[in-house]
């Protein structure tokens, strides 16, 4: 303890000999978790319980053989990832980059534009069909999903739609984060992808991803120490 100049020096020496002893069993300092690691959450997800009503592709032609199964609070697939660069345009994302783009989303911002890709970590859910309906799950626009490759966990919220029975899309922002090249045209990866969406959570804003990582972080803690 630092004495300050003004203190008178008998007080100042009981103070400094009374913040001298340490005591006998010292508080430790509060318990923080550390981040729930890619094989923590591959490891809840190793089986499936299959929910979906049939099985997807993971491209048009591709065979249809990617189910999605169920775990406590959750629902996931492996699959591949294709990148989705729709949205608001940017520099990266627009009709020139992405000879398939769109520039819309099937979820908007809170101030009513669209997502940009880019730079928002999403994921894309199949649109509500027989073979599976996200809703039926608690699963909707800012819905919070972890989203694993090699040994990299990216949280995200689900941002858009894609066609029914095709599975396996993730936006720029992710797949970058991921280290997996997100070029809209040669990009994306033919396997190994985790998609692991929380049921019954929302991240609002939709646009923050901040909240989504908190979010998403908690959730995951959650689903591995149950």
């Amino acid at each position: 303890m630092r004495v300050r100049s003004w203190m008178p020096a008998a007080v100042g020496a009981l103070l400094v000999l009374v913040a001298l002893p340490a005591p006998a069993h010292p508080q430790r300092p509060p318990h923080r978790e550390g981040g729930v690691t890619a094989a923590e959450l591959l490891a809840k997800v190793r089986g499936c319980v299959r929910v979906s009503e049939g099985l997807h592709r993971s491209d048009a032609g591709a065979p249809a053989v990617i189910p999605v199964c169920g775990v406590d609070g959750a629902v996931f697939w492996k699959a591949d990832m294709d990148i989705d660069c729709d949205g608001r345009p940017s520099p990266r994302c627009n009709r020139y980059t992405d000879p398939y783009f769109q520039p819309a989303t099937s979820f908007r911002q809170s101030d009513g534009r669209y997502l940009r890709s880019e730079n928002l970590p999403f994921v894309v859910v199949p649109a509500p069909s027989r073979t599976w309906d996200f809703r039926v799950h608690g699963i909707r626009g800012g819905s919070v999903a972890a989203v694993i490759h090699k040994n990299r966990v990216q949280y995200a919220v689900v941002g858009d739609t894609g066609p029914r029975g095709i599975i396996g899309e993730a936006s720029y922002a992710t797949a970058e984060a991921l280290g997996v090249r997100p070029d809209p045209r040669s990009g994306g990866t033919d396997s190994g992808v985790t998609y692991i969406l929380f049921e019954d959570s929302l991240v609002s804003p939709i646009e923050d991803h901040d909240l989504a990582a908190a979010q998403g972080e908690a959730l995951a803690r959650r689903l591995v120490e149950g």
